[in-house]
C-alpha cells in the first residue's frame, strides 16, 4: 500500500477509518430561499483512532486543496481543488482523492441544489461516531453536531457547484 506524501504530512487510508456523506436542506440565514448541504465525516473507527483519524482527515483535505479552519472555499474560483460534486437521478456523487461517495438526497434537496446551482460543503476532521449509517440521524442530532463551533472550527468549508451529465 502507498503512503500518501504531502508537504502536510503523510496518512493511510486505513486511518481514515469509515467516512460517511450526508446531506439536508434548509433555509438560508440571509435569505428566502433553501440552501443544500453535504456533510462528510468520519466515524473515528481508523486504524490508529480518533485522534489519528483526525490528523489523517485535516492532512487529506489540505491535500485535496481544501483549507481546514479557514475562509469559505468556492470551489468555481478555486483551480486545482480535487473536490467534485456530480447531481444526477436522485444521486450526489462527492469524488475527492481519499473518498468518493454516493448519497440518495431528498427531493428538497435536489430542489434547493438546481434552484442555487450550488451546494455548502462541510468537511469535518472531528469524528462523529453518533452518526452511523443504518440508524437514523434526527434533525436535532445533526444540528448539534454540524453546528458545534469546535467542529466548524476544524472543518473545511466549500462552496461546490452542481454539476449534472448531460
Amino acid at each position: 500500500m502507498t503512503t500518501p506524501q504531502t508537504a502536510t504530512g503523510t496518512f493511510t487510508p486505513a486511518q481514515l477509518g469509515t467516512q460517511i456523506l450526508i446531506g439536508w436542506s434548509g433555509r438560508h440565514p440571509e435569505g428566502d430561499h433553501d440552501v443544500a448541504f453535504l456533510l462528510t465525516y468520519s466515524l473515528g473507527d481508523g486504524q490508529d483512532g480518533p485522534e489519528a483519524g483526525a490528523a489523517a482527515m485535516r492532512t487529506a483535505l489540505e491535500r485535496s486543496g481544501l483549507t481546514v479552519g479557514g475562509e469559505l472555499t468556492r470551489a468555481s474560483e478555486t483551480p486545482g481543488l480535487q473536490v467534485k460534486l456530480l447531481v444526477q437521478a436522485g444521486q450526489a456523487v462527492l469524488t475527492m482523492p481519499h473518498f468518493k461517495a454516493q448519497y440518495q438526497v431528498p427531493q428538497e434537496w435536489l430542489a434547493a441544489a438546481a434552484a442555487q446551482g450550488e451546494v455548502y460543503g462541510m468537511f469535518a476532521t472531528r469524528p462523529w461516531p453518533e452518526g452511523v449509517p443504518g440508524r437514523p440521524v434526527s434533525e436535532e442530532m445533526l444540528r448539534s453536531f454540524a453546528a458545534d463551533e469546535d467542529v466548524v472550527k476544524t472543518s473545511a468549508l466549500c462552496l461546490l457547484p452542481v454539476r449534472s451529465l448531460g
